[in-house]
This record gives C-alpha cells, structure tokens and sequence, in this order.
C-alpha cells in the first residue's frame, strides 16, 4: 500500500466511501511509531500493545470527530497518549514499583535491550510524574517541536517547556543519586 499524506489521509477518512481504506493506511503508516511512544509511556510490551489498540478502536469509534484541525499523525498520538496515560492510571500499583524491582523486571523483559545507562535511565523516568514522563518522551526520544507537542497535549508551550526542564532536572538529581 503506498503512504499518503496526512492530507490526502484527511480527506480520504473524512469521506464514508475510502473512509475504511483510508483508516487501515492511517493504522499501517503509523502503527509503529503509536506502539513506540505507548511503549515508551507504559514499559511493558504487551501493555504497550493493548493501548495502541485500545487507541485505533476509539479512532474508528470517535473518526467523525476527527477535524483536520491537527495531522492525523498528531490526532492519532494524543488518543495513544491519553490511553496510556489512562493505563497508567488504572494500574498505579504497577507504576509505583521499587527501582530495584523495576530493574529486575526491565532485565527479565525479552524486548529491553538497554544498558547499565539505558536501565537508570527507565528507572528515573518512572519516577517522574505522567505528564513530565509524557514531555520528555515526547521531546527526547521523538524529538518533537514544542509547537507540536502543544497541539498533540493541548497545553501551552511554556508549560510543556517548564516540564521538560523539571524532568531534566530530576532526571540528572536521580542519577546523582544513584552515582
């Protein structure tokens, strides 16, 4: 199938006839990238997999609501990140594990292959709260403009700027910590 355009994706999804077509490239263009940024957010495979689901089936569910005022991209990724975000929610007592139990965890997992670093790295970023996780992914790993990731959260850039720069700080605090 060849890759579309977010805006040709937009007109196609806003018509009933290549609407169906139109979702399964959007989900073929951007399934990746959503299981990614979901992974990032909710650490484990499986969850990661279950909330880009969860996600395309309130996408086709809610596709009439979809305004072309965003990419699809950018629509697509704040329904993965509000998901995850609810996942995270939902199963707090995960998200509020130990750093050693996590690191065991992130060892035993067969999809993480990061290193010492990488593990510090994962451990410190689950002890940040969801929206400064949720920025700094955003920002570090996706290299997203703020501009972007204002239109994709819904908040301001200054606010997104000063949370990227809180996450930062007790980022570099945790692994002064743990020197």
């Amino acid at each position: 199938m060849t890759q579309l355009d977010d805006t040709q994706l937009a007109r196609r999804l806003a018509d009933p006839t290549t609407r169906a077509d139109a979702f399964r490239a959007a989900v073929q263009q951007y399934g990746e990238q959503m299981y990614w940024q979901a992974r990032r957010l909710v650490r484990w495979h499986e969850d990661a997999d279950d909330v880009v689901q969860n996600a395309f089936v309130k996408a086709w569910t809610h596709l009439d609501g979809f305004r072309a005022e965003s990419t699809v991209r950018t629509w697509l990724m704040r329904i993965v990140i509000n998901e995850a975000l609810d996942h995270r929610r939902r199963n707090k007592h995960e998200a509020e594990s130990d750093p050693e139990t996590l690191a065991a965890q992130l060892q035993a997992d067969p999809y993480f292959d990061g290193d010492a670093t990488q593990l510090m790295l994962e451990q410190a970023l689950q002890q940040l709260p969801p929206v400064q996780r949720t920025v700094f992914h955003l920002r570090y790993y996706d290299e997203m403009p703020y501009q972007q990731m204002s239109e994709t959260l819904g908040t301001s850039v200054g606010a997104l700027k000063a949370s990227y720069h809180h996450a930062v700080k007790k980022i570099a605090d945790f692994f002064h910590q743990h020197e």
